[in-house]
């Protein structure tokens, strides 16, 4: 009989502490797996670094802001907001050496307000651009690579 109470102690001690485990390992998962979320979140918002409106919210032919700073590797999106047709042109001129200007440019015209073309920019340096049917209304804009 002292040999079962003590069986029975024993199962109970080892049930007891067996429920510990799993509460551990799936604490442990889930830490885990927030980290791994938010460490790809973190990594999606820093690769869109800026947006940039063609055209003011009053119609104005200017790309707000006209000058962004980004970091190597991030991208720039260009929003079609008012005064369109838009374009975003960049010159060999007037950007980093060993940079494309004719990758980074979107030669055809934004139409429809909301319309967007992104470019990532993975060489340092200053790229002056501007928009083609505007530029003599001094539509132009810059992005600074850090």
């Amino acid at each position: 009989m002292m040999k079962s109470a003590m069986m029975k102690r024993n199962v109970a001690t080892t049930m007891k502490a067996n429920a510990n485990v799993p509460k551990v390992s799936f604490v442990r998962k889930v830490a885990q797996t927030a980290g791994v979320a938010a460490s790809t979140l973190a990594l999606a918002l820093s690769a869109q670094a800026a947006d940039v409106k063609l055209g003011s919210d009053s119609g104005g032919l200017v790309f707000e802001p006209a000058t962004v700073t980004i970091n190597k590797g991030e991208s720039v999106t260009w929003k079609n907001n008012a005064g369109f047709p838009h374009n975003i042109m960049f010159d060999e001129d007037e950007i980093p050496a060993g940079a494309n200007a004719d990758a980074l440019s979107n030669e055809d015209y934004l139409n429809a307000p909301g319309e967007t073309v992104t470019r990532t920019f993975d060489v340092s340096g200053s790229y002056s651009y501007y928009c083609e049917p505007h530029q003599g209304a001094g539509m132009a804009g810059k992005v600074i690579v850090k």
